[in-house]
């Protein structure tokens, strides 16, 4: 049997469609006469392109494998130019996932014809080819969830990525902001972890009195809101981007032809210009990511229409706002998650750093097959950074001064995210920077996910999105009322989410189940603390003696129990989520240079180090909202 028929049998088992798409036309394939295929002294095949030597002409096997062993950490492994495939097939060894990102697809052609890749074949391996490189994020998603890293290592044909220096380029910036999330996601959580602890404790009873999204989606079918008989109904997101401004003049008649759903940065637009969405949704939990709702409720005709979608962390008088209805989307946080399991799913909406790519997977998550957004703009079009009149802009007017004018606000704004130009939705080049194009990267990601909903852009001044497709408001305000029928649909599923969740014997059933989620959660964590301070206690009383070979074995024996015991609990993702994140220190450094001599005594060390933080992390009371002691 040949290379080729070896090789597509595992392809059409593993990867269906992939050997035809090899093997198609394509419009930026290589020119034939610029490939060429030498044989090494080795006897493996080797290639060149347009003169340059792809692989070693000497020993490309040998290349491939030093390649691969250059490859650090434990996450996914991304190959920019396959080739014929040395330095991917030597990577897929280690075991790791491994992305393949390569522009032209006719050499994963000729690796197959060349060499037997059926064992390469058979591993994790996920390929990205020719196209714009489109699939990088959600490839790069499935591969860091097979893997407990996810922070990729990448591996470059340096002539294969000279051969097409643009192409790879955007390959690269693809995976330097996928990789930039956990960086951001780790500041973010040592900056703001405790808050929404605090946040979660005082807002607990909210998990177990309000009523999750899960069951607005579920009654949609149901109350025929998402699939109707008629032309399903579409739903307007106002994001708070510059070009929200534009839309003021025509919200009355949007609002009369869609769905409205909201972010809470531009509820204040929305109401100034008359209009009360149907709903708006609050995930941050900040104290000054509240204030985006002042007087936006209170004292307006928005309140008694709007409904609120928070998550349970958000800052707790959030809660109290007088919206017509209050629903909770699932928890992004441990504490929150372990409540909600044992009492009343919420069902989880996706979190991508910005409420607004929350906002859009709640209007997925309603059914909508065409969301119509405006203020997407993920970009400084005219060096704004919000419509006019936003919270932000308000402070900054109201703080100025002759020494710190509100200019100064702007430039830092435009400045601190690490700005650069990158491609505008309308042509040409706009402002962005680091964090909003990580936001875009999200929304790609999961436009791509649900191909079926189109995502249309009222205004396309902004960052290019792929997938958000310029529609222009006339074709908005070209689609009928609607208002009367929007209303009748989601007041009968108000109607029979009120009826289901707040009938007595359910409430009384929740109530029991809440009691014991909160017992269960107390004990865990004392259970989690007590066993933590016995580790730390044995490990200080070997450090001050030197004990024995026996005695350290029993040492050792007796640390591993206390951690197995610490990981069967059900509670170890709460304690773990305040767990504090390795810091080395100098003194931490010249410490573990001493130790290195005596490992034992370098263990006993890390393991009064973690043991400490971890019973602190357990006995944090902010964890536990108030609750009378069980009997």
């Amino acid at each position: 049997m040949s290379f080729w028929a070896a090789n597509r049998a595992i392809l059409e088992k593993h990867y269906p469609g992939l050997a035809e798409e090899i093997t198609a036309q394509d419009e930026c394939a290589l020119a034939p006469e610029d490939i060429k295929i030498e044989a090494a002294p080795t006897g493996d095949p080797s290639l060149s392109i347009k003169g340059m030597h792809v692989h070693s002409p000497r020993d490309p096997l040998r290349e491939g494998q030093r390649l691969a062993q250059a490859a650090a950490g434990n996450g996914p492994i991304v190959i920019l130019g396959f080739g014929l495939g040395y330095a991917a097939q030597a990577a897929a060894e280690l075991g790791r996932p491994v992305v393949v990102v390569e522009k032209y697809r006719e050499l994963l052609a000729r690796a197959m014809e060349l060499r037997d890749m059926t064992g390469f074949l058979s591993k994790k391996i996920i390929f990205v080819l020719g196209g714009a490189g489109e699939g990088i994020m959600n490839a790069l998603a499935i591969a860091g969830g097979l893997v407990q890293e996810n922070n990729p290592s990448v591996i470059r044909n340096r002539a294969l990525t000279g051969l097409d220096e643009e192409w790879y380029a955007a390959a690269e910036e693809r995976i330097r902001t996928w990789a930039m999330k956990d960086n951001v996601n780790m500041a973010t959580f040592k900056r703001f972890g405790r808050r929404w602890v605090r946040n979660l404790s005082r807002n607990m009873n909210a998990i177990r009195d309000l009523p999750g999204i899960s069951r607005l989606a579920g009654l949609a079918a149901e109350t025929q809101l998402a699939h109707n008989t008629a032309e399903p109904l579409p739903v307007f997101l106002a994001a708070a981007g510059p070009s929200l401004d534009l839309s003021g003049p025509m919200l009355k008649d949007i609002y009369r032809r869609c769905i409205v759903v909201a972010v809470d940065t531009s509820l204040r637009f929305l109401v100034k210009n008359g209009v009360c969405p149907d709903f708006t949704l609050v995930v941050d939990p900040q104290f000054w990511n509240s204030r985006h709702l002042d007087r936006c409720t209170c004292g307006s005709d928005c309140g008694p229409h709007t409904r609120l979608i928070a998550e349970s962390a958000v800052y707790p008088p959030v809660l109290n706002l007088p919206f017509k209805g209050r629903y909770l989307c699932g928890s992004l946080f441990p504490l929150g998650s372990f409540i909600e399991k044992r009492v009343d799913p919420k069902g989880r909406l996706g979190a991508g750093g910005s409420v607004a790519t929350t906002a859009w997977d709640f209007a997925r998550s309603l059914g909508a097959q065409e969301i119509w957004i405006a203020g997407l703009d993920l970009a400084f079009p005219g060096l704004k950074t919000h419509f006019r009149g936003a919270l932000f802009e308000d402070r900054s007017n109201a703080e100025s001064g002759r020494l710190k004018p509100a200019e100064t606000w702007l430039v830092r704004a435009l400045r601190d995210g690490l700005p650069f130009y990158a491609p505008s939705g309308s042509g040409g080049q706009v402002l962005t920077d680091r964090r909003l194009s990580l936001y875009a990267a999200w929304f790609e990601n999961r436009f791509r996910q649900y191909p079926q909903i189109r995502n249309r852009s009222l205004f396309s001044g902004g960052l290019a999105i792929e997938g958000l497709i310029p529609a222009g408001a006339e074709n908005l305000l070209a689609l009928p009322n609607r208002r009367d029928e929007i209303n009748r649909r989601l007041e009968e599923a108000f109607s029979q989410i009120e009826a289901d969740f707040f009938e007595p014997g359910e409430t009384q059933a929740r109530a029991e189940r809440y009691e014991n989620a909160v017992y269960a959660l107390t004990r865990g964590l004392e259970h989690i603390k007590n066993a933590a301070e016995k580790g730390a206690a044995i490990a200080e009383q070997a450090l001050k003696r030197s004990p024995n070979s026996t005695e350290q074995n029993k040492i050792l024996k007796n640390l591993d129990e206390i951690t197995q015991s610490i990981a069967n609990s059900e509670v170890k993702e709460v304690a773990g989520f305040l767990f504090p994140p390795a810091e080395t220190s100098k003194m931490d450094s010249e410490n573990n240079s001493n130790d290195s001599k005596d490992p034992f005594l370098a263990y006993l060390k890390s393991s009064v180090r973690f043991y400490r933080s971890l019973a602190e992390a357990a006995g944090d009371n902010a964890f536990i909202p108030f609750q009378k002691q069980r009997v």
